[in-house]
């Protein structure tokens, strides 16, 4: 497992650490994919990456006065979303950020510890 805890007020939900299928946020372990946002975690059952529509999303849109960034993990490495994906999400205005599991999870507790409104929508690794 991979310590990626930055200084962050202890009520934030922190990316503890992640590793083969198996997540830790704020002290629990979860070995599902999961949405983390800076309040909450929550279970996510997403389909295949090709897969992905906006619906998968609504989570976080749902939220979208309080997210201005979600993070999207794409499992162990980075892969392409399709740009009408992206943009769906952005019409909601929200910026999303594709990039592999693990970068998804430092760069979570980056912005959280900045205290920037994001997000992180996380496939296992």
């Amino acid at each position: 497992m991979v310590d990626i805890t930055p200084i962050i007020p202890a009520d934030r939900q922190v990316i503890d650490t992640y590793g083969p299928g198996i997540f830790r946020v704020a002290n629990t372990i979860h070995r599902t994919p999961l949405i983390v946002f800076p309040d909450r975690t929550q279970p996510w059952s997403p389909p295949a990456f090709e897969a992905l529509s906006v619906a998968d999303f609504a989570p976080v849109v749902e939220r979208a006065s309080e997210v201005e960034v979600v993070l999207l993990g794409c499992g162990p490495r980075m892969l392409l979303v399709p740009r009408a994906l992206r943009q769906a999400v952005r019409d909601a205005g929200i910026v999303m950020d594709p990039m592999d599991t693990g970068a998804a999870c430092r760069t979570y507790n980056v912005l959280l510890a900045e205290g920037r409104r994001v997000a992180a929508v996380l496939y296992m690794v």
